[in-house]
């Protein structure tokens, strides 16, 4: 099987002797010439401890693939810190920088003629923004997770990065003295890897572990582990086999394997993020991922992993008994997965995870069982009403009640909410509305877990909800929904909300809607005037100028 059909573009063309020189010149034989080329792709970076280790496991990855008699070189692409960032201007560029990323995997081995491509990412915005470009590109590809951070400890507590955001609103209510707050910020986070939680990373390694992207166990090994570094070398030979059958990631990212990773977010209770990136990661092969196949199958598939941010465990717990794999082969059991998708491994999902050991129910409480599980139906709900005419996303774990209603408590930008708890203009029966934090109105769509994170540390979590045309970090929990669409910015509903006004949110009818009379909201309309961008040159102007809505999955190569 011929299978550098793209990099013998440049290799074996006699016409291209100054490309040929350049690749004499990196180091490359005659006879490395006559070999497919995968690019590795790392998302490493010094300043965050999601990717700050990911270039030396890139090298471990190109130790693999050269062993396997292949050519692999390494390139580098932007990581964006979300918790470096959240609570600043600077998340502005977080959903910006899965953008980025998918551009720029896509331009160097576009023109690189690279047949095949391993990425090593960390981060949220790191895995979706891979994916995109593996599906654009649609050669062989595997991504290899960097793996999550061990729990921090004080005093005897254990911690992750959430308890340093939450410690902020404990700070401000006056719970937690300084020493124990400094303390809790110190050692929040111990070293390398993604955030503990089944946060937004955790959920993405997850989707795309059972989406069939990248070899058994990535998203549960630790980062700092042995399991790690044999996954590094292993996706030499993967990549191998991938080439040597031409097996696509088109071939790979059917509806069937997306069923699949949407399956795997509900029951591991993951991110609301998860729904933006998979139709983002589903535009990318040409498959229709929309709101409704979430709610469709959150109607069905039980929520049963007890982890944080709304439950006990983290991510280094779910490895001990056996990880991703062990959930999925239960999955499997129960009808929650389709076996027959095949995956980077050249097997289907089910010969996979034929030998995996399964959960022992009465061993651990991480994973609960069907028959008692954590919540019935899945944690995220697609709520529409004249709030959400488009759609929004809600993340209901089940502790949140099923009936909200209560008076708005306006804020444009989590600046001014932040501000507003410390001066006490929150209250317990509040709606909170943060708006003009959409993809066109921040722009950038940035998080909302600094004021969610707030809340909870001032004690108003279980007696506020909180609305928002922006997105929740996976760390945040409440009763929340984001990514209403359409936007303020775009004239939604929610721009014209005002001080006071009654919001019900219905979780059984999956509504949201201002309970204010049409002959009002006609007059607010025709009084409203359309904002200009929050934006004046560089790369947010131009998000601004392209960006598709929230129920979009927020892409920017599209008319």
């Amino acid at each position: 099987m011929e299978f550098n059909k793209y990099s013998k573009t440049i290799t074996q063309d006699p016409t291209l002797p100054a490309a040929q020189a350049m690749l004499y010149a990196i180091g490359l034989t005659e006879k490395d010439l006559e070999k497919a080329q995968v690019g590795i792709v790392s998302t490493g970076f010094d300043g965050n401890p999601c990717n700050m280790h990911l270039n030396t496991l890139a090298q471990s990855v190109k130790t693999g693939v050269w062993e396997n008699d292949l050519v692999g070189l390494i390139f580098n692409t932007i990581g964006v810190s979300d918790g470096i960032s959240n609570g600043t201007e600077g998340m502005r560029y977080s959903l910006v920088s899965r953008e980025v990323i998918a551009d720029s995997i896509e331009t160097v081995c576009g023109a690189q003629y690279y047949d095949g491509l391993i990425a090593v990412v960390g981060c949220d915005k790191n895995m979706p923004g891979a994916l995109m470009a593996m599906g654009r590109l649609n050669r062989p590809a595997i991504m290899v997770y960097g793996g999550t951070i061990a729990g921090g400890h004080w005093k005897g507590q254990q911690l992750n990065i959430i308890s340093a955001f939450e410690a902020l609103g404990q700070k401000m209510a006056g719970t937690i003295t300084p020493e124990d707050f400094k303390g809790i910020v110190q050692n929040a986070c111990p070293g390398a890897g993604a955030c503990g939680g089944m946060y937004t990373a955790n959920t993405m390694s997850s989707a795309i572990e059972a989406l069939g992207m990248s070899l058994p166990y990535s998203s549960s090994n630790p980062a700092l582990s042995p399991e790690k570094a044999e996954e590094c070398k292993a996706a030499g030979k993967a990549i191998k086999l991938l080439l040597e059958r031409d097996l696509k990631p088109r071939d790979i990212m059917t509806k069937k394997a997306f069923e699949n990773a949407i399956s795997t977010v509900m029951v591991l209770g993951g991110s609301t993020n998860a729904v933006l990136h998979l139709i983002a990661m589903g535009k990318a092969v040409g498959v229709q991922i929309t709101q409704e196949d979430f709610q469709r199958i959150s109607d069905k598939t039980p929520l049963l992993a007890d982890l944080k941010p709304s439950g006990k465990y983290l991510m280094e717990d779910l490895h001990k008994i056996g990880g991703v794999p062990a959930v999925l082969k239960y999955m499997l059991e129960k009808g929650f997965l389709h076996g027959d998708c095949m995956t980077v491994t050249g097997k289907t999902i089910a010969e996979n995870l034929k030998d995996v050991q399964a959960l022992e129910f009465e061993k651990q409480n991480v994973i609960y069982p069907v028959e008692r599980p954590l919540k019935q139906t899945g944690h995220l709900q697609i709520m529409y009403g004249n709030l959400a005419s488009k759609g929004s996303v809600a993340k209901i774990t089940g502790k949140e009640g099923e009936l909200f209603k209560g008076p708005a408590r306006i804020f444009n930008g989590e600046f001014a909410l932040v501000d507003g708890i410390r001066d006490g203009k929150v209250k317990a029966g509040d709606v909170v509305v943060i708006r003009h934090a959409g993809p066109k109105g921040a722009p950038g769509m940035p998080e909302m877990l600094k004021p969610t994170s707030a809340i909870m540390g001032a004690g108003l979590g279980k007696s506020v909800a909180l609305i928002t045309d922006g997105r929740f970090s996976g760390g945040s929990h409440g009763l929340l929904i984001g990514h209403i669409t359409p936007e303020a910015h775009e004239g939604g509903l929610i721009a014209l909300v005002e001080e006071n006004d009654l919001i019900e949110i219905d979780v059984r009818k999956h509504t949201i809607n201002l309970l204010v009379d049409e002959a009002t909201i006609a007059k607010r309309r025709a009084a409203w005037t359309p904002p200009k961008l929050n934006a004046k040159n560089g790369i947010l102007l131009k998000y601004a100028k392209q960006v598709k809505t929230a129920a979009d999955g927020c892409v920017t190569d599209e008319e």
